[in-house]
């Protein structure tokens, strides 16, 4: 027998659990279907034990459990961020229906929707896709051809150095999870091989501040996909910071001066040898000429509101371009044993049975409000802002859900 509901949310992170409290408040009778067994999913079994957040705990901002803590500076651990969304669920009393898959979401006949699941058919009047964009490891077709002795894991479900086998690590990708982890095996005495693609940099404190709070006062994070040069900005990664050991900066240079070896983008593999684009120094000069703009933008910032910032100039290190141009890697003979894929995750909302994404798969959206009555998506990054999909914005996007849905 079909169940009846009025609201159904598909997935149960950090803008599925924000829609659930502000409709749990209002009393609107809804259910959170989530794919995993607990709370925290993807900070719990996505994310390696050394893991802080890259953001200042201040901007942990889940709506009614905002971070207030002794230290909003800080950087949170996994465990603890874990242990943020478990009490998260407990303490609202959400509806959260763990182990359920969610296959199709299809027009119902009532004008409402049919939601089919592990649990059975659902039918609703809303339906709120809170899915996320990292949803399918980023692992390319040519993976295959690496040889069977080189063990292959993909950057979510690393966990440590000591659960490597012995030997050299090529890393591929060089965006938030590919430089940390490169860093970590580097320090524990790893031989370490780094894929780079385009990822800009920014160092962690600047003229007194944190970077992200600098992003913030710029404007940075306000950005709507109307303000990119294109579509495909939508997509890009993030730069490169790390919240470890009290936040410090995450420099490919600094990577070349401590003995990792540097390489353009992968490209493919064939007969135990893993090939690689002649873009090194393209790589490089762009995250250096990021770094520069960004920080040209904050100290323009700083000029035109008169802010009491101290003066600070950020060392520009060239170490990387002095690495050797090397377009392939035999992997036996470099000693590698293990490859990691950092190169993120795909994401696919072809569950949705309604023309509601552009040609790029990506919601086609008004603040998360598409054109089908009812339907809406939250949590991801450009819903309209950057900042919908972090942590700190996504409770601004799950409010106006929210309100949409009770019409308040």
């Amino acid at each position: 027998m079909d169940r009846e509901i009025e609201t159904v949310i598909v997935g149960g992170g950090q803008a599925g659990l924000a829609v659930s409290y502000f409709l749990t408040n209002a009393g609107r009778e809804h259910v959170v279907l989530e794919q995993a067994s607990q709370a925290g999913h993807a900070w719990r079994d996505d994310r390696w034990d050394s893991f802080t957040l890259v953001t200042p705990n201040w901007s942990f901002r889940l709506p009614g459990a905002e971070y207030r803590g002794d230290s909003p500076d800080g950087f949170m651990p996994r465990d603890d961020i874990v242990g943020h969304f478990e009490s998260y669920v407990r303490v609202n009393r959400l509806p959260v229906e763990f182990g359920v898959r969610v296959d199709k979401v299809e027009a119902d006949d009532d004008g409402g929707y049919r939601v089919e699941s592990s649990l059975g058919r659902l039918r609703a009047k809303q339906v709120v896709i809170a899915t996320g964009l990292f949803q399918k490891p980023a692992i390319p077709p040519w993976a295959r051809e690496v040889p069977e002795s080189v063990f292959q894991i993909h950057s979510g479900k690393y966990r440590n150095p000591s659960a490597l086998p012995p030997g050299a690590v090529l890393v591929v990708g060089s965006g938030q999870s590919g430089c940390q982890i490169a860093e970590e095996l580097l320090q524990s005495g790893r031989e370490v091989y780094l894929s780079t693609g385009r990822a800009g940099r920014a160092p962690r404190r600047f003229r007194g501040k944190d970077i992200y709070e600098w992003a913030s006062l710029i404007g940075l994070l306000d950005r709507t996909s109307a303000q990119l040069r294109s579509p495909q900005e939508r997509f890009a990664s993030n730069p490169l910071v790390s919240g470890r050991d009290g936040g410090h900066t995450l420099n490919l240079h600094r990577f070349a001066r401590d003995g990792m070896h540097l390489f353009g983008r992968a490209q493919g593999a064939l007969a135990g040898r893993v090939f690689f684009a002649s873009d090194l120094a393209e790589n490089l000069a762009f995250s250096d000429q990021f770094e520069r703009n960004l920080l040209q933008r904050i100290d323009g910032y700083i000029r035109l509101t008169g802010l009491e910032a101290p003066a600070e100039t950020v060392p520009e290190l060239k170490d990387g371009y002095e690495t050797p141009s090397m377009n392939e890697l035999d992997l036996i003979d470099a000693g590698v044993t293990t490859l990691i894929w950092a190169m993120g995750y795909d994401f696919d909302f072809s569950l949705v049975k309604f023309p509601v994404v552009d040609e790029t798969g990506f919601p086609r959206s008004q603040n998360g409000e598409t054109s089908s009555r009812g339907l809406y998506f939250c949590g991801m990054p450009w819903l309209p802002g950057q900042k919908s999909g972090l942590l700190l914005g996504v409770g601004e996007q799950a409010y106006f859900v929210a309100r949409k849905i009770t019409g308040k």
